[in-house]
């Protein structure tokens, strides 16, 4: 591997091959607070594999793959993307969702949700927080979320754009009055100081299309015992439960 694709994938592996007992796995950005406990579970079964994440956007992550990143296991925000990788042989396995994500309207300012997401009418908001449907699957159904609501064409010139839903996180606890995020984001420690119904409120499930979270063995991850021994652990009821505590929604 070169240096010029070391630095393009923004990590450093110290030789062409990965050693025994360590596994790249790419993981959408969504899942970032819950990936530590997740590697953690995952450690305590197999003491020996060294699990290393590299965090981003679905849409990045599937361009980093596609350029020969090498990842080996995908774990996308949606599955279009891990669909994409496997009709181009990128991906060895089918498409699998392994969990279903969360829409959350979140204020670092005390609100009165009643509204649910027509509070984002409140001519007091200026700016609102909303990931990038160009490259986040959490702005796909955030666009169809406002949509559905006939709000998007209102509120369209007040939209900061996050590449990833944790920037989107940033910028709604940062840089703008309300967000749209993950419903899984606030359940990080340095969020928990939020609470529900005074900070924050979930987006209405129908007003968007269920967020299936697609997981797949990359070509990179073919025939490794340890890449396959944590895709079937994500599948375990020891994940799902770890899931469900970060507010995700299993099957």
């Amino acid at each position: 591997m070169t240096k010029k694709i070391i630095a393009m994938f923004g990590f450093f592996i110290f030789s062409s091959f990965l050693i025994a007992g360590e596994i790249i796995v790419a993981v959408s950005a969504n899942v970032s607070y819950a990936i530590e406990p997740l590697k953690k579970a995952f450690h305590q079964r197999h003491p020996h594999t060294n699990v290393t994440v590299i965090l981003g956007s679905s849409g990045k992550l599937t361009a980093q793959i596609s350029h020969g990143a090498p990842y080996q296991l995908f774990m996308s925000a949606n599955m279009l993307y891990p669909h994409t990788l496997y009709r181009d042989k990128l991906a060895m396995t089918k498409p699998i969702v392994y969990a279903q994500g969360a829409l959350a309207i979140l204020s670092t300012k005390e609100r009165n949700y009643c509204a649910e997401i027509f509070i984002l009418k409140d001519p007091s908001i200026q700016k609102i927080a909303i990931a990038n449907p160009k490259t986040a699957p959490y702005g796909v159904a955030t666009v169809e979320a406002l949509k559905n609501a006939k709000l998007y064409k209102k509120l369209k010139d007040k939209f900061v754009y996050g590449e990833s839903i944790s920037q989107t996180v940033i910028y709604a606890t940062r840089a703008t009055d309300i967000g749209i995020v993950a419903k899984s984001s606030l359940y990080a420690p340095q969020l928990l100081q939020y609470k529900e119904a005074i900070h924050w409120a979930e987006v209405d499930e129908h007003l968007y299309t269920a967020i299936d979270q697609g997981m797949v063995i990359l070509k990179e991850g073919k025939d490794n015992n340890e890449v396959k021994a944590f895709y079937d652990f994500m599948l375990s009821k020891e994940a799902k439960r770890i899931l469900v505590a970060f507010g995700y929604r299993v099957l």
